[in-house]
């Protein structure tokens, strides 16, 4: 997600979605050499890795056609990088995605794709 405020803005409503469905926030905006991840949590053993987008306007496409596989690959290379050196644990690699910046209108898909 991009630093405007509305990315900004749609960051702190999927971490309250998480945090409301009860996983914790372990970092927000994780950065290393191979990418980004917007959000990692912890739902229960399981960390998430969570990408937030969002598109106020469909003409290239909306807010999940934006998360190409180049786009999951680096998440997921980022996301090795974060799990090196940690206990052994599985994951997953979820995504919210907003076309407003409203509380309710994200759209939260969970193992949204796997690499």
């Amino acid at each position: 997600m991009g630093t405007g405020d509305s990315g900004r803005d749609a960051e702190r409503l999927a971490e309250r979605m998480l945090a409301q469905a009860g996983l914790v926030v372990l970092e927000r905006n994780f950065r290393c050499r191979h990418g980004e991840i917007d959000l990692v949590a912890r739902d229960g053993d399981t960390f998430v890795f969570c990408e937030v987008r969002l598109r106020r306007s469909t003409g290239y496409g909306g807010a999940a056609e934006s998360i190409t596989t180049h786009k999951q690959r680096r998440i997921a290379a980022a996301a090795r990088y974060y799990l090196a050196g940690r206990r052994e644990a599985p994951c997953r690699f979820d995504v919210v995605l907003f076309d407003a910046i409203e509380a309710g209108a994200g759209c939260w898909i969970r193992d949204a794709f796997c690499l």
